[in-house]
């Protein structure tokens, strides 16, 4: 009886081998590979996003996420990688990337009209199909309360379809949606800014201090320092390096070491990287 069941059992495992292969067998883990995101203050910290991983950053509007983008784009083409940015809403800026010294030869631009669906199944064939180094999909233009409706079988397939591979996914999103399905997040915050002409600038807790009326009116924003709540930034900084004066919450979740740190940086200093 027991020479029976174990021939029994035997021919299962063949039936089950042959018909799904592979599927149930433990993929051997690679070493954890780092891509550097060109920000200076960011890769300190982090070193970059995880290969092989979901990075997730999401923010509120004006917080930086374009100026991350395109910085982590510059770098990656840079490096003779061939990245892919599927974009839901259509908003990417060509001049800006441009400036920010992205390489549209070795840049796939997908855009979707706003359909969410086409976004997800465009980034579903981009990390099945392979040989990206760089995917970003960027859905910071999309409602909040439709993003948290995704179903998460999506962000499920997608960690699974990237593991031990050497390719960043990263998720831009105003508002938190991926997860435990993204090995880094970085929620991006602004410390605060004002206009050079406007009577007063928002600080923290809700102080309010008068602003100089000296400059003539420009398209560029004056930096509140984040140890200085009624200090008036002494110059002006264009809108495309903003990213100094944000703060950087890093949770690191699976399958990296849990931690939740906050990056500041300064306001008055140029970051050549993202120029």
């Amino acid at each position: 009886m027991a020479n029976m069941n174990a021939v029994a059992k035997t021919q299962i495992q063949l039936q089950i081998a042959n018909r799904l292969g592979q599927v149930f067998e433990q993929r051997e883990k690679r070493p954890l590979e780092i891509s550097p995101t060109g920000v200076s203050e960011i890769d300190r910290v982090l070193n970059g996003f995880p290969r092989g991983a979901i990075t997730e950053i999401h923010g509120a509007a004006s917080c930086g996420r374009t100026s991350l983008l395109h910085s982590t784009l510059a770098a990656a083409t840079s490096s003779e990688e061939t990245c892919a940015l599927v974009d839901c809403s259509d908003t990417f800026d060509l001049s800006s990337a441009a400036r920010a010294g992205v390489s549209f030869d070795r840049l796939l631009w997908v855009r979707c009209n706003s359909n969410l669906e086409n976004a997800f199944k465009a980034v579903d064939l981009l990390l099945h199909g392979g040989g990206f180094g760089f995917i970003v999909l960027s859905l910071a233009d999309m409602p909040a309360k439709t993003l948290r409706r995704i179903v998460s079988t999506w962000w499920f397939r997608f960690r699974r379809a990237i593991e031990n591979t050497p390719t960043v996914l990263a998720v831009v999103t105003p508002v938190a949606c991926v997860r435990s399905c993204a090995a880094m997040a970085l929620e991006l915050k602004n410390e605060g800014a004002v206009w050079p002409r406007a009577d007063s600038f928002v600080a923290e807790e809700g102080q309010r201090a008068p602003t100089s009326k000296s400059e003539p009116w420009s398209s560029h924003l004056w930096l509140v320092p984040a140890n200085d709540r009624y200090k008036i930034g002494c110059a002006t900084v264009h809108h495309s390096h903003l990213l100094q004066a944000l703060t950087v919450r890093v949770n690191r979740e699976r399958p990296l070491a849990g931690s939740d740190r906050t990056v500041r940086f300064a306001p008055l200093t140029r970051l050549d990287s993202i120029r």
